[in-house]
């Protein structure tokens, strides 16, 4: 067992002693066990899974942010995150197809528009709707 910490700009998300962590890392997704070698790495959008003490699967959406694992302990500083079971489906839903449309529009105009933050917007919105359905299978 080790603890985990979530943090968000807003507030302490989640903090408990954990047996397991996987986190999507910019290199793909990676695992995390008790005594596990110092890292720190940052995070894309993706899905957090802990395995808690009761043996529970969690899940999580994560738009970003960063890991860093030492002395037992994991500390995620994230800049959303949300359980699976908390998304509101149909907001992600509306999100990404806005995004989408965005997205369309500006290849169609001669305008200045930040694609980069339009395909970043889509990615985390798919990804809030990717970990709903498998939190809901």
């Amino acid at each position: 067992m080790f603890l985990l910490s979530i943090v968000t700009p807003e507030k302490i998300f989640f903090e408990a002693e954990i047996k397991s962590l996987v986190v999507p890392g910019t290199e793909g997704y990676l695992g995390v066990l008790s005594n596990h070698a110092p890292l720190i790495t940052a995070l894309i959008p993706g899905r957090i899974e802990f395995r808690d003490a009761d043996n529970t699967i969690n899940l999580m959406a994560v738009s970003g942010g960063f890991l860093e694992v030492s002395n037992n302990k994991a500390s995620i500083l994230a800049e959303a995150v949300e359980r699976a079971d908390e998304i509101d489906i149909e907001r992600a839903q509306v999100a990404y197809e806005r995004e989408k449309n965005r997205l369309v529009s500006a290849g169609k105009a001669e305008t200045d528009i930040d694609l980069p933050s339009i395909r970043e917007a889509i990615e985390r919105a798919r990804n809030r709707i990717r970990v709903y359905k498998e939190g809901h299978k």
